[in-house]
């Protein structure tokens, strides 16, 4: 009996050892499949949004500027007069580079769908003659061939302004070459082409070589409580719940407008096929600008990307832009299915609207009838008439009801 309790004291032991020797096990090859996934993965850290890689970039592009290879109308803040300052990396992913700067004082973004002018398609045009022999007319027509290319869109001459400012001078090569980097990216197009027409698109700085540089404006967020950061927005003598809900409900007149405008103010629909709140933010008078339009399309464009082959539904979605699939002809059709409105409401409205945000500054059935036209207009339409009727009634109805809110706040105060 006496030998029982030395035995159970050396299987303790014996177990304390395996135990250890286990914990040591896994240890080991967790390190080796950790340094493992490293090396698979390098070109992934490689890429991460750094400051040291930000300048490497940048000084990379005063390089060339310096060597005659590019130009614009902020090379020289940047590169010479020191005018032109870095302050952080926003973005990077694939190539494509979103930075914060201070222009003069001014906060403001640069941005290029790759890192290096060389990785842009070149103009061989430049190489077999003479630059400054090539007619304005023909470099025109060249540039209406890459936004029909681009965009799907047909545009004349006297429609070429924003994107054609250049004037024939001592760096004429190095312009035609930039302006060329410039139009290979479909956001630089299309913030070119409508800040003349539209107030809710990101204002266009300036340029130096594939970089352009746009306003600074604050993103959402969809962890935000209310979307939107509205602290630099709203001002501090309004500061309070019933200044917020205000201001939301300014902005969501502004989404309304914004729906109208792409709707309807341009020759073709604007399409938004990646709605969400990190992809707009909100100007000092509260107008909503969509920031980020990699995945905006004109209704030529739309319905090239919608026409696929399918064999259901769900095989013609594209991101929040869905087409019907027929299953006859096996074929997506090319009219988009959904529209802007319908998801600005579900992703957007829904999060603003909904029973949890109720409070006692707006009546409860104003804010009963508020959230049952978000919920009818968040619901997926129909390709036809009776689906673009019930559309045009949302928006109507959605119009009366925040404008109604807007008048039973100021009747509060």
């Amino acid at each position: 009996m006496r030998g029982i309790p030395g035995l159970k004291r050396l299987r303790l032991k014996i177990w304390r050892r395996c135990t250890l020797v286990l914990l040591l096990l896994w240890a080991a090859c967790w390190m080796v499949v950790s340094a493992l996934l490293f090396l698979l993965h390098r070109s992934v850290f490689s890429e991460r949004c750094t400051d040291e890689k930000s300048h490497r970039i940048l000084a990379r592009l005063c390089l060339d500027y310096s060597s005659g290879a590019l130009t614009g109308d902020l090379c020289e803040d940047l590169c010479v007069a020191q005018k032109l300052v870095y302050k952080h990396c926003l973005y990077y992913d694939r190539g494509k580079k979103v930075i914060q700067a201070d222009w003069r004082g001014q906060p403001i973004i640069l941005k290029s769908k790759k890192e290096i002018f060389s990785s842009y398609q070149h103009l061989s045009m430049l190489e077999e003659v003479e630059t400054q022999d090539i007619p304005e007319t023909e470099l025109l027509l060249m540039v209406a061939l890459e936004v029909k290319n681009v965009l799907g869109l047909e545009l004349s001459n006297n429609t070429m302004g924003p994107l054609w400012t250049r004037k024939k001078g001592p760096r004429w090569k190095a312009q035609v070459a930039s302006m060329w980097s410039l139009l290979q990216q479909e956001e630089y197009i299309y913030f070119s082409l409508l800040q003349d027409f539209s107030k809710h698109v990101l204002r266009i700085i300036g340029s130096c070589g594939h970089f352009y540089a746009v306003e600074y404006l604050t993103a959402g967020h969809a962890w935000h409580k209310t979307l939107f950061p509205l602290e630099n927005v709203v001002s501090p003598s309004l500061a309070g719940h019933r200044s917020r809900v205000r201001a939301i409900i300014d902005i969501a007149l502004s989404f309304l407008d914004m729906v109208q405008h792409f709707d309807n103010d341009f020759s073709h629909r604007l399409h938004l096929c990646d709605i969400k709140p990190e992809n707009f933010a909100i100007r000092h008078d509260l107008t909503v600008v969509a920031i980020d339009v990699d995945m905006a399309f004109f209704e030529p464009k739309m319905r090239d990307i919608l026409e696929q082959n399918c064999t259901g539904d769900e095989d013609c979605n594209f991101f929040d832009c869905f087409s019907k699939c027929n299953l006859k002809i096996r074929k997506c059709g090319a009219q988009r299915a959904n529209n802007n409105l319908q998801v600005i409401c579900d992703k957007i409205f829904r999060r603003w609207f909904s029973p949890n945000l109720r409070g006692p500054l707006v009546s409860l059935p104003l804010q009963l009838q508020l959230q049952k036209a978000v919920q009818e207009c968040a619901e997926p339409g129909h390709v036809d008439a009776a689906g673009h009727q019930r559309t045009l009634k949302s928006l109507s109805e959605l119009y009366h009801l925040l404008r109604v809110t807007q008048q039973e706040l100021q009747r509060a105060e």
